[in-house]
C-alpha cells in the first residue's frame, strides 16, 4: 500500500488538522488544504489563531504545503479528512462539512488512493454517507479502484500536556491490507502508539462513546449539584471525600459544551433512532446538561434577590466566553446559555474573555465583549471559565469588579468555599 514518499493531504486544517499536518510534515510531503484562504494566509505568515500550534512548530514542518486550492490535492494519494462534524439547531447531525470535504477529495482521487476520516460520526457514516460521494466523483469503485481508513481525533483543545504525538490513535482499514498500511501510517507519529480497530464501524463506535461515556458521568454529577444545593451541602466538598475511594470517578459540575461532549451523543441518539431504538439515558444526561445555563442564571438571581439587588436593570460581569479554560475555542459553548437566561431576566449583562477574539465572538453569537471591565461597577460577577487570567488574581481581585453587595459566583470552584457567594 503506502510508501513513505506518499503525499499525504490533510483536509481542514482547523484544531485536529493542522497539529496533524504539521507533525506529518516533519517527515513527509504533506498539502494542507483548507477552503478558508484567509486562515490558510494566516498560516503561512507563521500563526495559528487556535494556539495550538506554536510558531517554531509550524517552522519545523519543513514538508508542509499550504494551500486553499483543491487543484492542489491532485499530488496526494492519501487523503485525511478533518472536518467538524456539528449538530443543527434541532440538535441532528449536521454532515454537510463532511460530504463537502468528500466532493472535493472525490475530484481528485485516483487509483489506488486511500481516503482516512477522522471526523466524529455515528456507526456507518464512513462507508453509508462517504463513500457513495467519493465514488460519484470520482467514478471509481470501493475498496476496488480505492480505499478508507477511520481513524478517530482525539485532540484536546488547549491542553499542553496531551498532545496528538503523546495519546494514544485508533486505527482501521475498509480492507486488512488498508488496515495494516493505515497503522503503520499513524505509528509513525505517534509515540504512544496505536490500536488497530476490527473495523471502521467499530472505530466509528468507540470515538462516538468516549465522549457519550463523560456526557453522562459530568450529568450525574450535575444533577447530584442540584441536589446537594437544596440540602445546603457544598458539592466540591462532597466529591473531595467521596474521591478518596480508588475507584471514584474525579468528574466535576459545570457547563457541558465544545465541539465534542455536548455534540457526540446526538450522532449516536440519531443512529439510534434511525433503527428504531429510542434512548433514554443518553438524552436524559443531554437534557440535564443542556440545562446547566438556566439553571446557574437562575441561581445567580436568586442570590441578587436576597441581597434585594432589584435584578431588572442588574449589571452583571461574566468573566470567560470559552467552552473550556485557555484556549480560544468557542464551539458551542454553554456559557451563552448564562448570558441569555440573565438577559431574559431584565440582567444587563458585560462578557470579558481575554482569550476570544471578539470579530469571533460577534460572529458567532452576536456578542459585543468588554475588554476593560470597570471595577466597583457589577451588581453580579460570574466567573464561568477558569482561564490562568483570572484565577491567578485571586477571588479578592475579581470581586472589585462588583459593587459592595456584588454576588460572587464560582462556577468553576477554583476558590474555597468562604471567597465566593455561589457555586455549584
Amino acid at each position: 500500500m503506502a510508501l513513505s514518499h506518499d503525499t499525504i493531504a490533510v483536509i481542514g486544517l482547523g484544531y485536529v488538522g493542522l497539529p496533524l499536518a504539521v507533525e506529518f510534515g516533519k517527515q513527509r510531503a504533506v498539502i494542507g488544504f483548507d477552503i478558508n484562504a484567509a486562515r490558510i494566509a494566516e498560516l503561512r505568515a507563521g500563526s495559528d489563531q487556535t494556539r495550538e500550534v506554536s510558531p517554531d512548530e509550524l517552522a519545523e514542518a519543513r514538508h508542509l504545503t499550504l494551500t486553499a486550492d483543491p487543484g492542489d490535492l491532485a499530488a496526494a494519494t492519501i487523503f485525511i479528512v478533518t472536518v467538524p462534524t456539528p449538530i443543527d439547531a434541532h440538535k441532528r447531525p449536521d454532515l454537510t462539512p463532511l460530504i463537502k470535504a468528500s466532493e472535493t477529495v472525490g475530484r481528485a482521487l485516483k487509483r489506488g488512493d486511500t481516503v482516512i476520516y477522522e471526523s466524529t460520526v455515528y456507526p456507518g457514516a464512513t462507508e453509508e454517507d462517504c463513500v457513495p460521494v467519493l465514488e460519484r466523483g470520482s467514478g471509481l469503485i470501493y475498496n476496488v479502484d480505492f480505499f478508507c481508513g477511520y481513524s478517530p481525533e482525539r485532540i484536546n483543545p488547549g491542553d499542553k500536556t496531551h498532545r496528538l504525538t503523546t495519546i494514544r490513535k485508533v486505527t482501521s482499514g475498509s480492507t486488512p491490507e488498508v488496515a495494516e498500511m493505515v497503522d503503520a501510517l499513524y505509528a509513525g507519529i505517534i509515540t504512544a502508539g496505536t490500536y488497530k480497530a476490527e473495523s471502521i464501524r467499530v472505530a466509528e463506535a468507540a470515538k462516538v462513546i468516549e465522549n457519550t461515556q463523560r456526557d453522562l458521568n459530568i450529568a450525574l454529577v450535575n444533577e447530584l449539584a442540584i441536589i446537594f444545593n437544596r440540602m445546603g451541602l457544598d458539592t466540591d466538598a462532597v466529591l473531595r471525600a467521596a474521591g478518596t475511594k480508588w475507584n471514584f470517578l474525579p468528574f466535576r459540575p459545570g457547563l457541558v459544551g465544545g465541539h465534542c461532549i455536548g455534540v457526540d451523543p446526538y450522532y449516536l441518539t440519531h443512529k439510534a433512532e434511525a433503527l428504531g431504538y429510542h434512548p433514554q439515558v443518553i438524552l436524559a444526561g443531554r437534557r440535564i446538561n443542556d440545562g446547566m445555563g438556566a439553571y446557574v442564571a437562575g441561581q445567580m438571581v436568586k442570590a441578587m434577590l436576597k441581597r434585594r439587588i432589584q435584578v431588572d436593570g442588574a449589571r452583571v460581569l461574566v468573566l470567560g466566553l470559552t467552552f473550556k479554560e485557555n484556549c480560544p475555542d468557542l464551539r458551542n459553548t454553554r456559557v451563552v446559555d448564562v448570558v441569555a437566561e440573565l438577559r431574559d431576566y431584565g440582567v444587563q449583562v458585560d462578557v470579558h474573555d481575554p482569550w476570544v477574539d471578539s470579530e469571533e465572538a460577534r460572529a458567532n453569537y452576536a456578542l459585543d465583549l468588554v475588554a476593560n471591565p470597570e471595577a466597583g461597577t457589577y451588581d453580579g460577577i460570574v466567573l464561568a471559565v477558569a482561564h490562568d487570567a483570572f484565577c491567578d488574581k485571586g477571588s479578592e481581585v475579581l470581586r472589585r469588579y462588583g459593587r459592595d453587595a456584588a454576588v460572587f459566583c464560582d462556577l468553576k470552584s477554583v476558590f474555597a468555599p468562604l471567597d465566593s457567594d455561589l457555586r455549584l
